[in-house]
């Protein structure tokens, strides 16, 4: 282990001491506390949540936002240190619940629901309404000059493709070697990884010609840019939800129904519009969250 993982692993094992001991119940004393990961989407859905909840209960909200991956978060919330957080079902069931990807919307919902409940006491509330899987794209001319719409259109013969994934999507168990597998892709070259900050620049500066994405990535909402179909739904499901400690409900009976408010309010172009309002438009996540809950007739 390096010096920068030693440190990064410091890092993490205070936050997980901190939340461990700031696990003291809930109450109606006590603030209600939202959480997040750190990056941008999970911030504007902590936010609006955050939010929308002060707004309905009219009682005092935290915010942990920027937690760090996926574990910490969880953690967080088993522990107490947060009472929600929104989560992706495709991440609940493989990487918390250690079970495989599901490609059944419904079937995967109702695992994690049950599972959730009966080993941390944690209830997964109805989707948001979007669906922030993977996507591959492609930039527009080449998906107009080919007529490509899905991804068994970019694996027919003739094509090649110099494809840019990021480091996670390359060991994921639904990720770069299942696809490949799946489709057939043809390459040209080695597969680039890099960071997914720098995937759309370099699919806009010819790096790369395909790269693997997310669903709700911002860019997609500003560049000319394709999203290849899945059409043989390789990728699982990967639907937002929020996930609240049972003891949060049960300590705020008008939580829930706040909550149920936000479910089907969201759609995959929508977050998509939301992310690139932040990331490209630089605008303060509070100010895009307010105007979200007043345009869906919340406020």
């Amino acid at each position: 282990m390096g010096r920068a993982q030693i440190f990064y692993s410091l890092i993490a094992s205070s936050l997980l001491i901190v939340f461990v001991g700031s696990g003291t119940g809930c109450s109606r004393d006590r603030p209600l506390v939202v959480g997040s990961k750190n990056f941008t989407e999970q911030l504007i859905l902590g936010e609006i949540v955050a939010q929308h909840v002060e707004h309905r209960l009219q009682i005092r909200v935290d915010r942990k936002f920027n937690l760090g991956g996926t574990l910490l978060a969880h953690q967080a919330l088993v522990s107490g240190g947060i009472d929600l957080y929104p989560e992706y079902t495709g991440t609940a069931l493989t990487s918390i619940l250690k079970l495989p990807p599901s490609r059944d919307r419904q079937q995967a919902f109702e695992q994690i629901q049950s599972e959730y409940l009966r080993r941390f006491h944690v209830a997964w509330l109805a989707p948001l309404g979007f669906n922030n899987t993977f996507a591959m794209v492609v930039r527009g001319e080449d998906a107009r000059r080919g007529q490509l719409k899905t991804l068994s259109d970019a694996a027919k013969p003739g094509q090649g493709w110099g494809l840019g994934v990021g480091y996670e999507f390359q060991q994921r168990p639904d990720g770069l070697a299942g696809l490949l597998k799946t489709y057939g892709l043809p390459l040209k070259g080695s597969v680039r990884t890099m960071d997914l900050g720098l995937i759309y620049k370099a699919l806009e500066q010819r790096q790369v010609d395909m790269v693997a994405g997310n669903a709700t990535d911002g860019s997609l909402a500003t560049m000319d840019v394709t999203v290849l179909q899945d059409d043989k739904q390789y990728f699982p499901p990967y639907e937002a939800a929020v996930a609240v400690r049972t003891a949060s409900l049960e300590a705020r009976p008008a939580l829930r129904e706040a909550l149920a408010e936000l479910s089907g309010k969201f759609t995959d172009a929508g977050m998509q519009k939301l992310n690139s309002q932040v990331d490209g438009a630089h605008r303060p996540v509070s100010e895009v969250a307010q105007q979200f809950l007043n345009s869906a007739g919340l406020r």
